[in-house]
């Protein structure tokens, strides 16, 4: 699992940064070695800065801590703790607190291996964590353009009339190493790339193990994913998405930020290529499709499907336009179902009760309660609302929280419908009023979260929120009435 304290960012090479004519910095001190990369930059005047650092840095100081007299002693324990905390270079800034970087910083940076950069005087802290940003943007950018175009020709291959060597050929163009689909016997079905050895060829098939699913344990009861280093090659095995045993094994001598990603685009492919040809679950979704156009009702076709009670999840991409068939799918496979709608800007699926729905990277979800066929429209409305809440309130997940018993459920149905359509009969020729007033009152009357939610300009929602009170003739400033209002559109 990648770490937490790791920015979703590319390093930057100390190489990068010293090479900056701008800054001017020099290195005085440690090794020359071209592996050393900068997470980010930071800075601080402690003695001990080791409990505020994460690891990665480029830690940045005056040495305003530097006692009078301090020597070599005082040095080596604060080399010593940088390099504990996993500091990756310490950048000395000269002037106005010292005229040079002191001798005995210099050796303590040397015995301790501890990359030490002198930052002249015109040159301030902030410029140098301006650089550091400047770059990661520029990385970043170009791996996105590098995982963009990988999508692209993965996909372009699986469309060829034999996708899976395609794909699998593709991919390990792409990762520069090995890629080897293996069937749910263990037995090698295709691979394409060099050849990385025996003892790596055994070791990927042993990874491969990890992840495959047995009928005697529950789906979820092994990992998705798994890696391994053997022989300087890195190792990562991929469950397929369709439940039949396929694994994805790559080996590649390096391991980029994107990779996982261009690896995860071909599992997703390979699981729809795989799960069509060697299962029943595309038979079993082909028929129940055609048994609904021909008239049947839900609940006869859900068996086909391979369960009597279902969640709908609501899926929207974080900060990208509208998602495309191949990030849908990719949705899709990480929480387990291939039963995937894209409408517009949202990916709509439909997960069996029985498989947790968690958190999905770059996703805010919106997860409904289980329902049995009859009510899968219903639970398609509390996904939708679900997800309007969690993007307005900035939570990757939000389930629809169905209580046992409530206020509600003292009142008779009929009685209450009856009640709802009453009170609410001045908006209900305008569906735009209603679903804004009950995104308003669901949010506590935030105009900004509400307007995040619709997504629409907070002063729109200001104005049907007022026109709402004109037409119902209540003060919504009243919390009496907001729980009458809550009570009615409950109903709706």
């Amino acid at each position: 699992m990648p770490d937490p304290t790791v920015p979703p960012t590319p390093p930057v090479p100390l190489e990068a940064l010293l090479a900056r004519a701008d800054l001017g910095l020099r290195r005085i001190a440690g090794p020359a070695d071209p592996a050393v990369v900068v997470h980010w930059a930071h800075t601080s005047e402690m003695a001990d800065p080791y409990p505020y650092l994460l690891g990665g840095e480029l830690l940045l100081s005056a040495g305003v801590h530097v006692p009078d007299g301090a020597g070599a002693g005082y040095f080596d324990a604060y080399v010593s703790r940088i390099v504990a905390a996993g500091g990756a270079a310490l950048g000395f800034g000269v002037a106005p607190v010292h005229d040079t970087v002191p001798a005995a910083l210099v050796e303590a940076c040397e015995m301790h291996g501890l990359p030490l950069l002198e930052v002249p005087p015109r040159t301030t802290f902030s410029a140098v964590a301006r650089a550091v940003w400047q770059l990661m943007a520029q990385a970043r950018t170009a791996e996105l353009r590098r995982v963009t175009e990988a999508q692209q020709s993965l996909a372009t291959a699986a469309a060829r009339p034999d996708p899976v060597r395609s794909v699998l050929q593709q991919l390990a163009r792409r990762l520069g190493g090995r890629a080897v689909l293996y069937g749910p016997e263990g037995t090698r079905i295709a691979a394409a790339g060099p050849d990385p050895g025996e003892e790596t060829r055994a070791a990927l098939a042993k990874l491969a193990e990890v992840v495959r699913p047995s009928g005697q344990e529950p789906s979820d009861a092994r990992p998705s994913s798994a890696s391994d280093t053997v022989a300087g090659m890195r190792l990562v095995a991929h469950a397929l998405g369709n439940g039949e045993g396929f694994v994805l094994g790559t080996a590649a001598p390096q391991r980029d930020a994107g990779d996982h990603t261009i690896a995860s685009v071909a599992a997703v492919l390979l699981s729809l290529l795989t799960g069509e040809r060697h299962s029943g679950s595309g038979a079993g979704r082909s028929s129940a499709l055609v048994r609904l156009l021909l008239g049947a009702a839900p609940a006869e076709v859900a068996p086909l499907l391979g369960g009597d009670r279902w969640r709908v999840v609501h899926g929207r991409p974080d900060g990208r336009a509208a998602p495309d068939p191949v990030a849908a799918s990719a949705l899709g496979a990480a929480l387990g179902s291939s039963l995937v709608d894209v409408a517009g800007e949202v990916v709509r699926v439909l997960v069996p009760d029985g498989r947790t729905v968690e958190r999905v990277p770059g996703w805010t979800l919106g997860v409904s309660a289980a329902a049995a066929p009859r009510d899968w429209p219903a639970a398609d409305t509390q996904a939708a609302r679900a997800l309007a809440r969690a993007r307005a309130t900035r939570t990757p997940l939000l389930r629809h929280g169905d209580r046992p018993t409530a206020l509600t459920d003292l009142v008779p149905p009929a009685e209450a419908d009856a009640h709802a359509r009453a009170l609410l009969a001045p908006i209900e020729q305008a569906p735009a009023l209603a679903d804004t007033l009950r995104t308003w009152l669901s949010l506590h009357g935030s105009w900004d979260r509400t307007a995040v939610a619709l997504d629409v300009h907070r002063n729109t929602v200001r104005q049907r929120i007022a026109r709402c009170a004109s037409l119902l003739d209540a003060d919504l400033d009243d919390p009496d009435v907001r729980m009458e209002l809550w009570f009615a559109l409950r109903r709706t």
